[in-house]
């Protein structure tokens, strides 16, 4: 049975006005972790356009920009802010101010670039991050947070808020290894017991599963998690090599939107149909 949910504490940023905007909801958001072991992998262009294919299944779907200091999603989204999330952690601005519209139709967050400020997790940055979650996520059906690459406090802390975590690689041997240190890093410091794994630029199919297939013997070697089994490494899909995916990110344009038959945007869109029956099979 679905539990009424409170109003979250406000922090002086965010007024009771922009709070009681949020429509009566009587669930929270399921919070998404889109996160990678290494830079470079697609991980944000995997956000921008699941996003899209989830608002297309008729969620109400937030893409928060957690690469504190390093955020790209604006360039991907051709967006160019005037509110940042800094300037909400600042007081400068209100979080309604911050929260823009996409060409996808979804809601985007989106970070300062070059901010050395939040290079590193201090306890304001952290209050901060929680309270602006907590206030959005009676907003929302779905928030992904396009996380950083690595292992840093600052990532680790933004993936410990989801509830499920996607984690997105290549089959290039330095992106799988560094993908590996991440899932462990997950599964010792935040007691995960699953991860799920999209393979960007696969080369062919099939490629994903056997890859989730080796990197899960290995975590049945060495990691073991709290409840004393392996980690459950889930494959959720495979995304082709398309050219069409260097065309849309150079145009700074959604590919599902500007091809939408692309090979690649299928494969999100079959990553979209996952994620709906993941979040609406009964519990």
């Amino acid at each position: 049975m679905d539990t009424l949910v409170t109003l979250p504490t406000l922090p002086a940023h965010i007024s009771m006005e922009d709070a009681l905007r949020a429509p009566s909801r009587s669930k929270l958001a399921h919070i998404i972790a889109v996160t990678s072991g290494k830079g470079g992998v697609g991980k944000t262009f995997v956000s921008a356009n699941l996003a899209a294919a989830l608002t297309r299944h008729g969620f109400n779907v937030l893409v928060l920009d957690a690469d504190l200091g390093l955020a790209n999603l604006d360039v991907v989204l051709n967006l160019y802010p005037k509110v940042t999330l800094h300037d909400v952690f600042t007081g400068r601005s209100t979080l309604d101010e911050a929260i823009l519209t996409t060409p996808g139709g979804y809601s985007v967050l989106l970070a300062g670039s070059g901010m050395i400020e939040y290079s590193r997790l201090t306890p304001e940055i952290r209050a901060q991050f929680m309270r602006t979650i907590e206030t959005l996520r009676p907003r929302y059906d779905i928030i992904l947070l396009d996380t950083g690459a690595g292992i840093s406090d600052v990532v680790l802390f933004s993936v410990s808020l989801a509830t499920e975590v996607l984690v997105v690689a290549t089959p290039e041997p330095t992106s799988l290894t560094d993908a590996y240190a991440a899932i462990k890093v997950l599964a010792l410091q935040q007691k995960r017991q699953q991860v799920r794994l999209v393979i960007n630029q696969a080369q062919r199919p099939g490629d994903g599963r056997a890859i989730t297939s080796q990197l899960q013997q290995v975590l049945n070697r060495f990691v073991t998690t709290e409840s004393g089994e392996p980690l459950q490494l889930t494959h959720w899909g495979d995304i082709p090599v398309d050219s069409a995916v260097r065309e849309a990110v150079m145009r700074r344009q959604l590919l599902l939107q500007s091809m939408p038959g692309a090979p690649a945007s299928l494969a999100v869109a079959q990553l979209s149909n996952k994620i709906k029956a993941a979040l609406t099979a009964p519990v």
